[in-house]
């Protein structure tokens, strides 16, 4: 039997639970591109209604669903929208916006907290008065929780505050929320609550609620219409996606509710990782379920060290020269957290003893020389 593998490289990377491949099984499906798929109009609902909007549409990615988001609302191409510097729209999605839609984006520096200063978002909106020479402001986008910014939480008043902006300039406030339900989790706030200022929202289903496929956006009624379009003009179009929406129809009901724990794990990882001295961890940037950690030791760097772990069976992420990640999920036990914590310190120890053994040789030569 193969050894269990201890996956940290990202919450994408759970398989269906067995109850997941039971409803998927047992789905009732049809042609959803006709309309007619019921377990995927039922899902549709829900969400809607658990997100506090007028309607939702499944699309199969969540870059899928914010590029779709950004071109509904943005559906003159020369718009412009405004985002962090550091956001997922703008780092990860391959400039669909641009390539695709014909979307300038303005961006704004994200703080190490994932927000974007107030007046610096009402200082990046184009004046009326620019527009023969300028693009035109339409949309605002955030994300919740920020991944670059280590998972952290943008809360209700900060989002709404930036809903306050955005309605004032006659603009649109869309909401990354790959992560929605950590942070609603986190910061103990109803999830429509906390993007009730929004006018659309992006859920990714396969991330924290561990479904193996799949996003839902949420808006208006005439916003989704728009989106279903712009869904079969991408090729996201699917017929019995029935199949799909069940797993997520369990992941939302059954895994939500475990985010917490997840959460506890995450801190569990930080506070052990910070005993070990070649490394930094700032604790209070632990909020989801995400943890950084960072090099402190140069003998030591993240592709060195995640290459050791993958001898062991955990597998991590490196985000930059300096700096890992590890990512908590459903699927992660408590003895998944303190095997993971053994296997670093055993190799660091192992990396530090390879680059000693290194060592002794050139300063041996050296002496002799």
């Amino acid at each position: 039997m193969a050894a269990k593998v201890v996956d940290l490289r990202s919450d994408t990377v759970t398989k269906p639970s067995e109850a997941m491949r039971a409803a998927m099984a047992a789905a009732d499906v049809d042609d959803d591109v006709l309309g007619a798929d019921p377990t995927a109009r039922r899902f549709e609902a829900e969400m809607a209604r658990i997100m506090g909007k007028e309607a939702a549409l499944f699309v199969p990615s969540g870059t899928m669903a914010n590029l779709i988001s950004v071109l509904a609302h943005c559906d003159a191409r020369g718009s412009e929208v405004i985002l962090g510097d550091d956001s997922h729209i703008h780092v990860y999605e391959h400039g669909g916006i641009s390539t695709l839609g014909g979307v300038h984006p303005r961006t704004v520096p994200n703080n190490p907290d994932g927000t974007m200063d107030v007046d610096r978002i009402v200082a990046a909106i184009r004046s009326p008065d620019g527009a023969l020479y300028y693009p035109t402001t339409r949309l605002i986008c955030l994300e919740n929780t920020h991944g670059n910014s280590g998972g952290k939480c943008l809360t209700v008043e900060y989002t709404d505050k930036v809903g306050e902006v955005a309605k004032a300039h006659g603009l649109k406030l869309h909401i990354d929320g790959a992560r929605i339900f950590n942070a609603s989790v986190a910061l103990g706030v109803p999830v429509d609550t906390l993007v009730r200022a929004a006018d659309s929202v992006s859920v990714c289903l396969s991330k924290g609620i561990g479904a193996p496929v799949g996003s839902v956006i949420v808006g208006s009624k005439a916003f989704i219409n728009k989106a279903k379009i712009l869904r079969k003009t991408l090729g996201g179009g699917m017929r019995q996606v029935g199949v799909l929406c069940a797993a997520a129809e369990v992941g939302v009901r059954d895994t939500i509710g475990k985010l917490t724990d997840d959460h506890r794990k995450a801190k569990v990882l930080a506070d052990g990782l910070k005993k070990i001295e070649q490394f930094t961890v700032d604790l209070t940037s632990v909020e989801t379920n995400m943890v950084f950690f960072h090099m402190a030791d140069p003998r030591i760097t993240p592709a060195k060290l995640c290459k050791v772990l993958e001898q062991r069976n955990v597998l991590a992420m490196p985000t930059s020269s300096k700096s890992v990640r590890l990512v908590v999920h459903y699927q992660i036990s408590d003895s998944d957290v303190q095997y993971t914590l053994t296997c670093i310190e055993e190799a660091v120890g192992e990396i530090l003893a390879c680059d000693a053994k290194l060592e002794r040789p050139t300063n041996g030569a050296a002496a002799n020389s």
